[in-house]
């Protein structure tokens, strides 16, 4: 039986490691000559704004160049807007960022020729070209030529902000990019919309004063205070490379970020139903309770928003009408805009759900269905066996095995997975109340201990 390959150096998302360490402009170059070997032609490169971006995309460039491919510069901007513009005008690209990770890290997301990240397979060739250092190095005749087009990135505003029509009434909305790129994007997307923006943590900055890029409700108390303050109808909040959105409430109050996926399920699912939801399989069971209601399907996926991206894709191409994806993380992919997580277009769903619902987002959050989660952490170096103990101790529970392996009851789930990069695997559980989940939490742990 021919061995299955995994991915060695990139996670499901990317490369990321602290810089001066494992992450290093010697590897950003090598990275650049793997993807210029496996994707000629034109490339675009942008970055975040961590301090350690400029170093990193000129040595990425240095090794796109010399592989013989020419790269367009777009500058700092979000990586869904480098997606856009990638599946739009070029061949492949790359984005320097490490997303909701610390300053001190960096790293780099690989996008394929359709806007998407790139996936497993590709990505193993790549990293075989990589480890290899099986590069192309083109001669002084053949090396590729560069070009900056940052003014590239207001089409990708205009995209998001056109995707929905203008609010009737004026939306107050508060924004926090983190300092983040979305500094230069979602303030600009909700005015064009006809929303009055305030912002907190507006300017770009590497060093992240404000707060962390991963936007967590003890980060986001800074926004809460100017959404109540400004009388907004929300906050919304980014992560360090605005693929992901979360928000908080007209009360101030955070908004957990399955209810976050379930209330824009709703709207898409009502506007252009009945069709297919997709989402991995730590997503909340709410899902199917409201794509019943709509008369839609949910499919479940590997966790990773490229495993969700890629079946929407599949499935589309099958004649599947597929309207909605994403993870019960912020991370939402509206197929009619693009393929794959996208914070700006998440915002502007947000604003036009409030704008046409003429309820509050408060209002909307107690409509849904009661639920609790509780994550949690097994450390462990042998997951596999793990994952036998769970099969062989909920045998007669419902079992499904697409990532790690999940226990389906009538109104509770609970799901163990290992994580793709540290020695443990990662425990949800979800139930209608906070004690029934915590049940079944402490029925999964007994039982990863027999």
């Amino acid at each position: 039986m021919a061995e299955i390959k995994k991915k060695q150096l990139f996670g499901t998302n990317g490369v990321r490691a602290v810089v001066g360490e494992a992450m290093n402009p010697q590897l950003a170059m090598n990275i650049g000559l793997s993807l210029s070997k496996m994707r000629p032609g034109t490339l675009a490169v942008g970055m975040d704004t961590r301090t350690s971006g400029p170093a990193l995309i000129n040595a990425l460039k240095a090794g796109i160049l010399s592989g013989g491919c020419d790269v367009v510069d777009l500058g700092v901007l979000p990586t869904p807007a480098l997606q856009y513009l990638v599946r739009k005008y070029f061949d492949g690209g790359a984005v320097v960022t490490a997303s909701h990770n610390p300053p001190e890290y960096n790293g780099v997301k690989l996008i394929d020729t359709d806007g998407t990240e790139m996936g497993d397979d590709n990505t193993i060739a790549l990293e075989e070209i990589l480890f290899s250092e099986d590069f192309d190095i083109k001669d002084w005749r053949e090396t590729g030529e560069e070009r900056h087009s940052e003014e590239m990135l207001a089409e990708y505003i205009d995209a998001v902000a056109g995707y929905f029509p203008k609010t009737d009434t004026e939306l107050i909305v508060a924004v926090d990019p983190g300092s983040g790129p979305a500094c230069k994007t979602t303030p600009q997307i909700l005015s064009k919309m006809g929303c009055r923006v305030h912002t907190i943590n507006g300017k770009t900055d590497g060093t992240f004063p404000g707060r962390l890029p991963e936007p967590s409700p003890e980060g986001l108390m800074g926004l809460s205070e100017l959404t109540v303050a400004t009388g907004a109808s929300f906050g919304v909040a980014h992560d360090g490379d605005a693929d992901r959105a979360v928000f908080v409430d007209d009360r101030g109050e955070y908004v957990e970020e399955n209810e976050e996926f379930a209330l824009m399920q709703m709207l898409i699912c009502k506007d252009k139903g009945p069709g297919v939801v997709v989402t991995p399989v730590s997503t909340s069971k709410i899902v199917e309770k409201i794509a019943s209601e709509e008369n839609c399907t949910v499919i479940y996926t590997k966790v990773g928003s490229i495993y969700v991206a890629r079946k929407m894709l599949e499935l589309s191409q099958s004649g599947e009408n597929v309207l909605f994806g994403g993870e019960g993380n912020g991370g939402l992919i509206f197929p009619g805009h693009q393929h794959c997580r996208d914070g700006g277009m998440t915002a502007a769903s947000m604003a036009y759900l409030i704008s046409t619902s003429g309820k509050k987002l408060s209002e909307l959050r107690s409509e849904l269905p009661p639920k609790y989660m509780k994550r949690g952490k097994v450390y462990t170096e042998e997951p596999d066996v793990i994952t036998e103990k769970i099969q062989q101790a909920f045998k007669d529970d419902s079992l499904d095995l697409t990532d790690g392996v999940r226990v389906n009851r009538d109104n509770s789930w609970a799901l163990l997975r290992p994580s793709g990069t540290e020695p443990f695997m990662r425990l949800f559980v979800e139930g209608r109340t906070k004690e029934e989940s915590e049940k079944f939490y402490d029925e999964i742990i007994k039982a990863t201990e027999n």
